[in-house]
């Protein structure tokens, strides 16, 4: 049992480093996307180039881009927080993938994911507009202070 436990983390490693792979960005582009954390507002992309030292070669060339959202608070659900002045990039937290994989081994179907620290809140610097935010502030009606839930981003709260 430990044997083949041990094989299907072995092999949803090797599965990872195939999902990191990415995907192009056009149909012809040869440049691949591996990040796309809309959380951190970081892309990452691959593609392979030309050798300045060596033409006959190609090696592989990556561009981070990092938008750095000026206004960001350091609760996003807070619009009332300071502002946020420190912003840490993990290439290891970025390129994470925790969304389980079904892997057969000898007959059994397990499930193996990447990474092992899923569990730990993701540090957004900006909204996910994938997932819904709310937050409660005062509201004065008739004389009376009341908290009143409000939706910061609608469109992924409400359905269409």
């Amino acid at each position: 049992m430990r044997s083949s436990l041990l094989l299907c983390v072995a092999l949803a490693v090797s599965l990872g480093f195939v999902l990191v792979a990415g995907f192009p960005r056009d149909s012809e582009d040869k440049e691949y996307v591996l990040v796309n954390n809309k959380c951190q507002c970081v892309t990452v992309t691959s593609k392979f180039v030309p050798s300045k030292e060596n033409p006959g070669e190609e090696i592989l060339e990556r561009n981070i881009r990092i938008l750095v959202p000026l206004q960001a608070r350091e609760n996003i659900s807070d619009p009332l927080s300071p502002l946020r002045t420190t912003f840490v990039y993990r290439m290891t937290e970025l390129c994470k993938k925790c969304d389980p994989v079904e892997v057969e081994l000898g007959g059994e179907i397990y499930q193996a994911q990447q990474s092992t620290s899923c569990n730990e809140p993701e540090t957004c610097y900006t909204y996910n507009r994938d997932k819904c935010y709310t937050t409660t502030f005062p509201f004065l009606y008739h004389g009376e202070i009341k908290s009143v839930p409000a939706v910061l981003t609608p469109t992924s709260c409400y359905a269409s």
